[in-house]
């Protein structure tokens, strides 16, 4: 009999949740209007033979739930799932790359295609307008597998790339803007994919992680281009080069997706084995489920803000006398350190799975950063603004990857891609926003402080940071209709099998 795993801190789960999703299934499948289910749920039976390429078979089993006829699936972890989440690394790096080239060398772009910095700032703004004009594809793309998703990325910013040279190389503003779109319309394809690529090709023991390295090589992606743009570009001229240059690394990136597995042949788990519901009855069931409000809210502000802030860092710090090339280290240091925090804190909750605890721990964190940043700039040293760019990265990155799969698990048997693609496309839709009435609230006068300062925009930032840290931290309180948010759904169905089998299997 296999060794019992190790117990987790969120609640065990029961015989009675395996039954649960295909009871919510056969509701669907009977409101619209598909051929009835043949089994019933005495016929519902589980197989955990997990194995992996490189070694034996860990146990078999068959498992009969409820006494009825029992059934057998294999249950595997390939090797190749490491291919395809590599490609979504990469082309999670290139688009935030790409989003940010014009970004962190703002005035010396502005002065090359003789346009002022608001004109450069709407290069990150119709980027991520874009993404929400493209979210309802992505949903149905993502629902038919990552892989559809990955290749339609890859092509749109092989296009937009290419497009975007040409603009820059003949001056044109508006082609250059054209070719950012485009661009902007291939990241949700790759940004919202991690969640369903990992319920597709992980376990519980691998899913954070792998949605961590998939979701945070987007704004590494953002540091190369706040720290390698303002190389590239130490002057107008040199500004189509650096456009060219990112186009050849986004080509070369975009290749590999032709040869991206497009699912494993046998899959990881129960829950990912199980049949997904509906595009319209999982979002009927999100839109009903209090918990993913208050997260969707919370997240896509704090989205929202790191977004505003990555592609404005430049403008907040100029006024008080720091450099291009000081502004790009501040972003990158923003984003290195969150990537650091993230690996650390990613592996320890995919063992103890206590997603809701690291939220309500985090959230006070990065709301606390944004009220701290206020005061940075003003010193004109480099010390306040990096020390406290690098606590808000380390809490924000580490926030990402949970929240996206505490989400999966409370929304559950919702398919992982429409939890995904909302609170990301509510993030980039407030990052537009934001980024607009931040720019308003530039001091072009001097009135409080040097010209062109953005102190005013800093506090909107804090107040609206602070205003959403409760929202998270009601969840689980019974007394507000909230007790539900501490169920981990999908976990409870992937360990109920090994329990089952634990307690009857052989082998």
């Amino acid at each position: 009999m296999r060794a019992v795993r190790p117990a987790s801190l969120e609640p065990r789960p029961s015989q009675e949740a395996l039954l649960d999703y295909r009871d919510s299934i056969q509701m669907e499948d009977s409101t619209s209007a598909k051929a009835p289910v043949e089994e019933t749920q005495e016929d519902i039976a589980f197989s955990t033979s997990i194995t992996d390429d490189t070694s034996a078979s860990r146990g078999a089993a068959s498992v009969d739930v409820r006494g009825g006829a029992v059934q057998s699936e294999s249950l595997r972890l390939y090797k190749r799932r490491f291919f395809g989440l590599f490609q979504l690394v990469l082309l999670n790096v290139i688009v935030s790359w790409d989003w940010l080239t014009f970004s962190a060398s703002s005035k010396t772009c502005a002065q090359y295609f003789n346009v002022n910095e608001t004109a450069i700032n709407w290069l990150s703004t119709a980027f991520l307008f874009a993404f929400a004009a493209i979210s309802p594809l992505t949903l149905k793309m993502l629902h038919w597998g990552p892989k559809p998703a990955i290749l339609a990325a890859s092509g749109l910013i092989l296009t937009g790339n290419w497009i975007r040279y040409g603009g820059a190389r003949s001056n044109n503003f508006g082609v250059v803007m054209f070719g950012q779109i485009l661009i902007g319309l291939a990241q949700p394809f790759v940004l919202a994919a991690p969640t369903r690529y990992s319920d597709l090709w992980f376990t519980d023991r691998g899913r954070i992680s792998a949605t961590a390295v998939a979701s945070l090589a987007n704004p590494l992606g953002g540091a190369l281009g706040q720290l390698i743009g303002p190389l590239w570009a130490t002057k107008p001229s040199e500004v189509p080069n650096m456009v060219l240059y990112t186009a050849i690394i986004s080509s070369l990136a975009s290749i590999p997706s032709l040869f991206v597995p497009a699912k494993p042949p046998t899959p990881p788990t129960a829950s990912s084995s199980m049949k997904k519901p509906a595009l319209c009855a999982s979002l009927h069931s999100l839109a009903s489920n209090p918990t993913f409000w208050l997260v969707f809210v919370t997240f896509s502000v704090y989205v929202g803000f790191f977004n505003a802030l990555s592609s404005l860092i430049n403008q907040i710090l100029a006024p008080y006398g720091f450099t291009e090339d000081q502004a790009g280290i501040a972003g990158a240091v923003l984003i290195l350190v969150g990537l650091v925090s993230s690996a650390i804190v990613s592996p320890i909750i995919d063992r103890n799975h206590a997603y809701l605890t690291t939220i309500k721990l985090l959230v006070p964190v990065i709301g606390l950063s944004y009220l701290a940043f206020i005061f940075a700039p003003p010193t004109a040293t480099i010390p306040a603004p990096y020390i406290i760019l690098a606590v808000l990265g380390a809490a924000s990155f580490s926030l990402v990857p949970v929240t996206l799969e505490y989400l999966v698990e409370v929304t559950w048997p919702a398919s992982p891609e429409v939890s995904s693609v909302l609170t990301w496309t509510g993030g980039q839709i407030l990052g537009a926003i934001f980024i607009i009435t931040m720019g308003a609230m530039k001091d072009t006068q001097g009135n409080n402080g040097p010209k062109n300062n953005m102190q005013h925009a800093l506090i909107f930032e804090a107040v609206f940071a602070l205003a959403v840290v409760p929202l998270p931290l009601i969840i689980g309180i019974k007394k507000f209709g909230l007790g539900g948010g501490v169920d981990n759904r999908r976990f409870m169905v992937d360990e109920g099998g090994d329990r089952l089998i634990e307690g009857r299997g052989a082998a």
